[in-house]
């Protein structure tokens, strides 16, 4: 009887188990079900295809992945989100468009899940990714509509974002006995000295619109400047805004030829090819050296802290990823998001060769990862108001900055008159749209 006992007890106890493990898996409930993600044909992205197969082969959740020409996903998710009912489950957005989706209503806030308990993996740690990373492309609503704040929301999780650090030639300055800048007036010695010897000193975006635009805003931040004011007066003219123009013109004056015509492909190739001893730009530029396809100096190039000037600010941007609100498979959605951006998915994104948005994961991958230390450092200078980011921004940075910019860089013009007649334009801009009515 003992004997037959134990073993009763012993099938009850696996029968419990089974039962308990069945009721304990998240995503049965939703196996089978099939949603379309939306997300631009670049590496990161590329690299999660790997992330989305195995999430599939765990949760039973299929995934069809609708990947776009970076300049063209902004106009087909617009089209599809303003749908009754579109095709898309997950769409991934560059910064700027956040404030655009969530004023047209196209956005389903993130808050409702982190509601239900039985979607919600409690091990996920939402205060593990980083903070500028989070506020720069997932919140809408509060300061200046688009920072954080009281009257703000979660719209998305950050997946392939990104901040700016330099990189620069460690032979290069080895050999010819400089320290690496950690200011901007260091920075602009070393530039100096560079060209003096001969040598190419920091390459940059440079072309006309947006690019010449971006290359002028890494060095604004630092050195104290701002788009607009509290108020949404512009301030593209003041002291600081001239000051970083006045950098602009030295660094294509230092620089390699060519500046004026280089996008980010461009500017990194430069670094790259080895045409230029640093690079001031987006952290990507650590894997694209360690690639054999794109790179000639690999094992030679270190990592720094963006340079500080009046204050550390550094550059926000990449990508976030949310919800459509005319998704008609929200919860699975959800779950897809949770998965590839929770520690272990981001750990994977790491072993994929992707870019990892959480602090903890960039702690603990310094073995073969020389840059992870240096942006763990510098997220928390990163600015999540680097730019504005609001529906005018693509009409300022194109047509007013962008074009401003080409005259600071390819003549010796007064800068000053430039920037105020930029200013001028930009505030006309706001006053059409509205931004001036409450004052």
């Amino acid at each position: 009887m003992t004997g037959l006992f134990k073993k009763g007890v012993g099938a009850l106890a696996a029968l419990t188990m089974s039962t308990t493990l069945a009721f304990a898996n998240p995503y049965e409930k939703y196996e089978g079900t099939t949603i379309v993600v939306s997300w631009p044909a670049l590496s990161h992205f590329i690299k999660a295809e790997e992330l989305i197969e195995e999430f599939t082969e765990e949760t039973g959740i299929e995934v069809e992945v609708d990947a776009l020409q970076y300049l063209k996903l902004r106009d087909r998710q617009l089209l599809e989100m303003s749908k009754d009912e579109g095709e898309y489950d997950v769409v991934s957005w560059v910064v700027m468009w956040k404030g655009e989706y969530v004023s047209k209503g196209l956005l389903t806030p993130l808050s409702q899940f982190y509601t239900n308990g039985s979607l919600v993996d409690p091990n996920y740690d939402i205060n593990d990714i980083a903070d500028a990373y989070l506020q720069n492309g997932g919140i809408v609503g509060g300061h200046k509509g688009y920072m954080p704040g009281k009257s703000g929301a979660m719209y998305g999780v950050p997946f392939g974002a990104e901040t700016s650090i330099l990189a620069y030639r460690k032979d290069i300055f080895e050999e010819q006995g400089l320290e690496v800048p950690e200011t901007y007036d260091e920075l602009r010695d070393v530039m100096a000295k560079l060209h003096a010897a001969g040598i190419p000193a920091l390459t940059s975006r440079g072309k006309t619109g947006h690019q010449v635009t971006a290359g002028w805003l890494l060095h604004l931040a630092p050195l104290g400047g701002k788009i607009f004011d509290d108020n949404w007066n512009p301030v593209i003219n003041s002291p600081e805004a001239v000051e970083a123009a006045q950098v602009m013109r030295e660094v294509v004056k230092t620089g390699p030829a060519g500046i004026p015509t280089f996008g980010f492909g461009e500017a990194a190739a430069a670094f790259l090819q080895g045409e230029a001893a640093m690079h001031l730009d987006t952290l990507k530029i650590a894997a694209m050296s360690r690639d054999p396809k794109l790179s000639k100096i690999d094992g030679k190039v270190g990592y720094a802290l963006h340079p500080v000037g009046s204050r550390c600010g550094s550059e926000t941007g990449g990508f976030a990823a949310g919800i459509p609100a005319n998704s008609q498979n929200k919860e699975a959605a959800f779950l897809f998001l949770q998965y590839i951006t929770s520690k272990a998915g981001d750990q994977r994104m790491v072993e994929l060769g992707g870019d990892p948005v959480r602090i903890s994961t960039l702690q603990n991958n310094t073995e073969g990862f020389d840059e992870y230390p240096v942006v763990a450092e510098q997220l928390p200078c990163a600015d999540p108001d680097w730019r504005p980011l609001i529906p005018e921004w693509n009409e300022l940075n194109i047509d007013v900055l962008g074009q401003a910019l080409t005259q600071v860089i390819t003549t010796d013009d007064p800068i000053q008159p430039i920037m105020d007649a930029a200013n001028e334009k930009a505030r006309a801009i706001m006053e059409r749209e509205g931004y001036y009515v409450w004052q």
